[in-house]
């Protein structure tokens, strides 16, 4: 089913319209702070909107006025199913029994839902859970056990919250591999800062910041051509934002003037970014050398230094670059060194924003 939501928590600076289409899974993205968690308890009916509406279907979960009067549904009414990021076991329930506890509570007789509960297992690869205690199960068992769960009701709207973020590295990838396939034609939302989340399971990503939709679009495109600088480091790129020139360019706020691959031709005047990832940015000090036509040169000083397996970060304002510890050790690089940036157009790419 079809999601429409538009709503207003003015105590959260929350203000937020989302379509989500039937069939379509929506990642949605933001910083902390962002109205990520709000967003999902609206949805969910564990937090009520001063004011908005929002309709599944030809089901209205809530309808609040200005004055905040109005009619919402209560969680069990809606057909939404929340998976958060613990599993939240009953721990006295077998994992057959949790995950029959949501047909059975809705009226389902014992053994239909227990026949729905032993489907789902199967679905989730955990069919030799189904006797074991919540305690018997590891964190990724668990989780796997609350996605049947979750699906068990048949929601026509399912919400997770950043579903891998207390699972160990090494059973991620299953986890996420079972979402994947169960995900396929429905409606769902999930909240992640995983961009490898984002790119396996989503057909669209929405951006929140400061409770508002800061940037959407197909997952691909919000990803690889970011315009926020959340969303940007999300997918491990550096964004240098200004105005297209009339050659083609990107002049930035400080007057330096960016070259880089275009598929989309740019205006003059209008906004525009370049985004290169950080492996492609080289780091030099000392006297200037002459820069070629394609080659783009920013004088900065280094704000930070992070350790990435077996590069260093160096950060200088908005530009990052991964180089050697051995470069770093020659260069002497230390926070408060002026250094010089530079990277090929062709590593680039320019776009509107």
């Amino acid at each position: 089913m079809t999601l429409e939501f538009a709503a207003v928590v003015e105590s959260r600076g929350f203000d937020v319209e989302l379509t989500v289409a039937e069939g379509e899974t929506v990642a949605v993205l933001g910083p902390n702070g962002a109205g990520k968690s709000t967003l999902l308890a609206l949805m969910a009916g564990l937090l009520r909107p001063d004011h908005g509406t929002a309709r599944l279907g030809d089901r209205v979960l809530f309808d609040v006025d200005g004055r905040g009067r109005g009619s919402a549904l209560r969680p069990h009414e809606r057909g939404v199913s929340l998976l958060a990021q613990d599993a939240l076991l009953f721990p006295h329930l077998t994992a057959l029994e949790n995950v029959a506890f949501g047909p059975r509570s809705a009226g389902v007789s014992r053994h239909e839902a227990t026949r729905r509960a032993a489907d789902w297992l199967a679905r989730v690869d955990a069919t030799g859970l189904a006797d074991r205690r919540p305690a018997q199960l590891s964190g990724g068992q668990a989780q796997r056990v609350a996605v049947a769960r979750a699906l068990a009701t048949g929601p026509d709207l399912l919400l997770l919250d950043e579903p891998m973020a207390a699972l160990d590295v090494s059973v991620a990838p299953a986890l996420r591999r079972t979402l994947r396939d169960v995900l396929a034609g429905r409606t769902a939302v999930v909240v992640t800062h995983d961009v490898l989340d984002a790119f396996t399971l989503a057909d669209r990503v929405v951006v929140l910041g400061g409770g508002r939709v800061v940037d959407s679009g197909p997952t691909r495109g919000v990803l690889e051509r970011p315009t926020t600088p959340f969303a940007a480091g999300l997918a491990g790129l550096d964004l240098l934002t200004g105005t297209a020139t009339a050659d083609g360019g990107v002049r930035l706020d400080e007057g330096t003037v960016l070259v880089a691959r275009s598929a989309d031709g740019l205006p003059s005047g209008a906004a525009a970014a370049v985004a290169v990832r950080p492996s492609a940015v080289r780091v030099t000090t000392g006297a200037p050398s002459g820069a070629t036509p394609s080659e783009n040169v920013l004088d900065l000083v280094v704000t930070d230094l992070e350790p990435r397996g077996d590069v260093v970060r160096v950060r200088a304002g908005d530009l990052s670059a991964d180089v050697l510890p051995g470069t770093v050790a020659t260069l002497d690089l230390v926070p408060g060194t002026a250094v010089r940036f530079s990277f090929d157009a062709g590593d680039a790419v320019a776009y509107l924003v």
